[in-house]
């Protein structure tokens, strides 16, 4: 706790202070370039990897960067997705996974959950990951089927946030656009799902084209 306290201190007498103006202006309106939808895990900071400033993301984050499908939760998934599009006119949603997922692997080894009931519950909304996982992959080894679940992840949970009304309607319009983001820790990289060759490549000045509106490619490659 001591650390955070330091951390408040450094915050206000360097950073707010030498960035006054953006704040003062946040306090009154808040114009996010994207939603950023990504996982709990304390290794990960939108933020920085992706060098954008307070007030340039709307960011919701949970176990696994998991969206239930419309109607299958009661959580504030739907309620912030539906905020950002509607409230905030978002044009753009990144679901982003990432490397050594501890969500992931809980969904590969469900014996690990037996003392975390709630998880193990809300891991239930990533059974068709777990499914096409097993249908597809069968024979990968362990490292190479967590990588290819936590993709696999990302574009079954993009297929679920098609399902919102807000989403569906906007997406239909080309009001806005969903792009599919793998973050891998250990070498900074973040590799973003081509539609057009059906497989995550890494994100340079030209990134690849958003998801079309229908189902993903069926084709997928283990970075």
């Amino acid at each position: 706790m001591q650390k955070l306290i330091a951390g408040i201190h450094h915050f206000q007498a360097n950073l707010f202070s030498s960035q006054r103006e953006l704040f003062e202006r946040l306090a009154h309106e808040q114009f996010p370039d994207a939603l950023f939808i990504t996982c709990s895990d304390s290794r990960i900071n939108p933020n920085l990897i992706t060098n954008t400033n307070p007030g340039d993301l709307f960011i919701l984050r949970n176990a696994g960067n998991i969206i239930p499908a419309h109607g299958a939760a009661n959580g504030g998934e739907g309620a912030t997705i539906e905020f950002a599009v509607v409230g905030l006119g978002i044009r753009d949603i990144v679901v982003c996974g990432h490397s050594n997922c501890g969500a992931m692997k809980g969904l590969l080894s469900p014996e690990i959950l037996k003392e975390m009931p709630a998880v193990e519950a809300w891991l239930s909304h990533a059974e068709a990951t777990r499914r096409v996982v097993q249908l597809k992959y069968p024979n990968l080894d362990v490292d190479a089927r967590l990588n290819v679940t936590v993709q696999e992840n990302v574009l079954i949970q993009l297929e679920n946030l098609r399902t919102h009304p807000a989403v569906a309607a906007a997406v239909s319009s080309a009001t806005l656009k969903l792009h599919g983001w793998v973050y891998k820790i250990e070498t900074g990289q973040i590799f973003a799902y081509d539609p057009s060759t059906g497989q995550f490549a890494p994100i340079t000045d030209h990134a690849p084209p958003p998801l079309p509106a229908s189902a993903r490619s069926a084709a997928l490659r283990a970075m």
